[in-house]
């Protein structure tokens, strides 16, 4: 057996290795710009068919949503500046914002609410779970919409605006395939140029319904080594990252010239076993591996302990919190489970992604927890567009990757865990869980539906649906010189109130 020891060396040599010096980037259109450091590339740039994080890290700030949420998760106004409910609680309706436009100067209108609506519906997009009690969306003028659902649907105001994925969008912007690579939206800024592999430039959007932004623009960089990313800012080459280095956070938090935040999130990180492969189908041999993992030294291994290790998805001091500790490091249980289901797996094809290194790192830990019980793991690591195929097509027999950016409870278990999910790339299925999680949609009594989602917590947990491990936190570093940005639990990066001043003239 390898020794954990050796893991952590490893893992400590893979971040402190490093690619060239980082320099700023000077695309011609991004002098002055606010300049950040993300892990990875954007996949593409449609709000709506994206599921990558880093294209989200860029879009929080050229899109908007009809409302958001606010920094303690509450949903405000956004696009739609007030709205009401019918007293059956079946029609919604929203009155918008006067005198918004988009980045390239053409009105906004209801119109653009309906059509990106029924674009995500019409063509079953990633979020089109989130409209399933939706019967009706329309524009009565161009100033209201009005949506109808079937049933009370106490989550419909976290479903429109906990996320990006929900962003309203251009029809012309759409129709003209530009969307993905040329994105218009009515954000504070507006996308001004790519270099592929290097970085993104967005310019500020002085027309923004919310005022101007400070600065002339956002610059991203791509940068997947966490050590080169917190050099660069000690350096004074990038403004801010959120790649930083778990192993330092205890010595940075004395660090005088920057500004750290360890901000506790609604995000969890897990793996999945393809219950549509076998020995995997049998929930047996799930349990099995569930008690081979070791949280500890994920967590340890993976984050320094700045994560919290968690058996469920949704973390401790969250209102919909629910106690669990069905597993536990017990490598005779694992044997006895794997013995009664008569199986007797000798290798495990483990899918991660070099842009997320937690996986990478965590990957090989899970490989010292198998091999006592004569499984070797396969660690295939591919970029983060091919893992997205690779898990949309099935191909894995366990994968690792996080939630991000949860808000109501059912962003933490419908898409994943109901028969024919929408991210239910596990193939999991459960008649109870399924009734569980659509009752959790319209319930309007508080203390039932907590009850609703605990219970559906319980059973896929029980059933190894998903092997939660942790709940990590927030890490995020700027310079001194950069005001008015804070760090949010759902992890949105909104740089539309950031300004820069003190340093350099740039």
């Amino acid at each position: 057996m390898r020794r954990a020891a050796a893991v952590l060396a490893a893992v400590a040599a893979l971040l402190v290795a490093s690619c060239a010096p980082a320099q700023r980037v000077d695309l011609g259109d991004g002098a002055g710009n606010l300049i950040a450091a993300i892990g990875g590339e954007p996949d593409q740039l449609d709000p709506q068919k994206t599921s990558s994080y880093f294209s989200f890290e860029v879009l929080e700030n050229v899109f908007d949503t009809l409302v958001a949420p606010d920094d303690n998760l509450e949903m405000r106004p956004a696009l739609a500046q007030r709205w009401e409910t019918s007293p059956d609680q079946l029609t919604w309706t929203f009155h918008l914002r006067p005198g918004v436009t988009f980045q390239d100067g053409s009105p906004f209108s209801a119109s653009d609410v309906v059509y990106s609506y029924r674009r995500i519906i019409d063509e079953k997009l990633a979020n089109s779970d989130k409209f399933s009690a939706v019967t009706d969306v329309s524009a009565p003028d161009p100033a209201t919409v009005v949506i109808r659902v079937e049933q009370p649907t106490p989550n419909l105001l976290t479903n429109l605006g906990g996320f990006k994925g929900m962003a309203i969008v251009q029809r012309r912007n759409v129709e003209s395939g530009e969307i993905a690579t040329n994105p218009v939206g009515t954000g504070p800024f507006s996308f001004a140029s790519q270099r592929s592999g290097d970085s993104i430039v967005l310019k500020a959007n002085p027309d923004y319904w919310g005022g101007a932004p400070k600065v002339p623009g956002v610059t991203f960089r791509f940068i997947s080594e966490p050590t080169t990313a917190l050099s660069a800012l000690q350096a004074g080459e990038i403004d801010w990252t959120d790649i930083v280095p778990a192993q330092r956070v205890e010595q940075l938090r004395n660090d005088d010239s920057i500004r750290l935040a360890v901000t506790p999130s609604n995000d969890y990180w897990y793996l999945a076993l393809n219950e549509a492969r076998p020995p995997w189908n049998d929930v047996r041999v799930r349990r099995a591996i569930a008690f081979a993992i070791d949280r500890a030294s994920i967590v340890q291994a993976t984050s320094y302990g700045t994560a919290a290790a968690n058996q469920l998805a949704i973390p401790e001091g969250n209102p919909w919190y629910a106690p669990y500790d069905g597993y536990r490091l017990d490598l005779d249980k694992a044997r006895s489970l794997l013995a009664e289901a008569g199986a007797a797996p000798d290798r495990l094809d483990m899918l991660v992604t070099s842009e997320y290194p937690q996986t990478v790192t965590a990957a090989q830990v899970i490989a010292d927890n198998l091999e006592p019980l004569g499984i070797t793991v396969d660690i295939r690591t591919v970029d983060m567009a091919t893992w997205l195929d690779q898990q949309n097509t099935g191909n894995f027999d366990m994968l690792m990757m996080g939630w991000l950016g949860n808000i109501d409870p059912d962003d933490f278990y419908y898409a994943q865990h109901r028969t024919d999910g929408a991210n239910n790339a596990q193939k999991f299925s459960n008649p109870e869980v399924d009734r569980l999680l659509d009752a959790g949609r319209r319930e309007t009594d508080q203390a039932t539906r907590r009850d609703d989602y605990a219970r559906a917590a319980t059973l896929i947990a029980d059933e190894v649906s998903y092997l939660y491990l942790y709940n990590p936190s927030v890490i995020q570093a700027w310079s001194t010189d950069l005001t008015g940005y804070d760090a949010r639990r759902d992890k949105a990066i909104r740089f539309g109130t950031a300004a820069l001043g003190g340093g350099e003239n740039r």
